[in-house]
This record gives C-alpha cells, sequence and structure tokens, in this order.
C-alpha cells in the first residue's frame, strides 16, 4: 500500500476527522487522524503491519508500543516479524511496562505508534528502553502528522507523512471562533 493509497483508505473509512480536537500532545488542530477506525479491520491491521515491517534494515527482539494507540498496529508489526510485543503504559505520568512484560539488557527494539504528532509518547518509550539497556533500532507509525518537530535519536519511518497544521491552544483559530474542543485520543490532557 503506497502513500497515496492509505490516504484515500482514511477518507473512505471515515478515519480522517474534521472539527476541533485536542491532540496528545496538548496541541489543539483541525484535523485528526482516527486510527482506531482503520486497525478495526483486521486485513487492514494486518497489511499495515507487514508494510511497517517491510521497512526495518535489522530484526529487533522485540516490539514496543505506547498504549493505547500503539498496540493493535505494534501487535500486527510484531506478527509480521515473528517476535514479541510489548505494550508500555502511563504509571504516576511516566511510561512503564506492566502485566509482566520484561526487557533483557542487551535486547533490541523497535518502537511502534499509529500516529506521530510531536513523538512525545514514542520517546518517553526510548527513554524507557534505554534505561533498561535495551537499543531502539527504530521507531515506525502508520502516520507521521508532525511538522518535523520531532528529533529521534533513532531511524524514523512511517507510511503516510501528511501536513496537519496543529496550534497552541493559546493561539488555535478554533478557539477563538468558540468551537468547543474534543479530545478523541486516548491520553488525559497534561
Amino acid at each position: 500500500m503506497n502513500s497515496e493509497e492509505l490516504r484515500k483508505l482514511f477518507i473512505e473509512r471515515g478515519a480522517l476527522l474534521q472539527g476541533h480536537f485536542l491532540l496528545s500532545s496538548g496541541l489543539h488542530s483541525g484535523r485528526y487522524l482516527q486510527c482506531a477506525l482503520l486497525l478495526s479491520d483486521p486485513k487492514i491491521a494486518e497489511q499495515l503491519g507487514k508494510a511497517l515491517a517491510e521497512k526495518l534494515k535489522e530484526k529487533p527482539d522485540v516490539v514496543l508500543s505506547p498504549a493505547i494507540g500503539g498496540i493493535v498496529i505494534g501487535q500486527e508489526v510484531a506478527k509480521a516479524l515473528g517476535v514479541r510485543h510489548f505494550f508500555a503504559e502511563r504509571e504516576n505520568g511516566k511510561m512503564v511496562l506492566r502485566r509482566g512484560f520484561l526487557l533483557s539488557q542487551g535486547q533490541k527494539c523497535v518502537v511502534v505508534e499509529d500516529v506521530v504528532t510531536t513523538g512525545g509518547s514514542s520517546q518517553e518509550v526510548i527513554a524507557m528502553a534505554d534505561l533498561k539497556g535495551v537499543k531502539t533500532l527504530s521507531v515506525l507509525s502508520i502516520a507521521d502528522r508532525g511538522s518535523g518537530s520531532h528529533q529521534f535519536k533513532v531511524p524514523f519511518e512511517s507510511l503516510l507523512k501528511i501536513q496537519i497544521e496543529s496550534f497552541n491552544p493559546a493561539d488555535c483559530p478554533l478557539c477563538q471562533e468558540g468551537t468547543p474542543a474534543v479530545k478523541p485520543g486516548s491520553r488525559t490532557q497534561k
């Protein structure tokens, strides 16, 4: 699936939303990529997972994803690679592994997300892996809606690069128009 086919799929499946949205990063936007609508179709999820796995130059020991957005696509990438998948959750504001997930020093991982805007969640997962002595090979995402503001210390690949403007709340034209904002994502505002 090329980027134009994926862009059309977002539109056909109603997964490119229009409105006034509060993003996990704390920014506001007039458009939102709801990957969960694509990933709810197992065939599409599998296809996207395989496409992301093909972007890797080196096979990891494990796939790591931030919960909740990265869980489904992380599992599909892990399945395509034939490795395990663990997801990190926030506990007291910090990404941690729970549910018996254990990493070993010297392992190699790839971080998989659904959508990257600022890269904050992926950066937190990389930092968690670093503390455990796990080397992150790369970050993969279905969509990169960032403006290049994310600065990963490892290679970053996505299936779709899409410019979607984001605003600081104080500068948001939708707020200034009085349009109510909604939070469609999974993370509580900072």
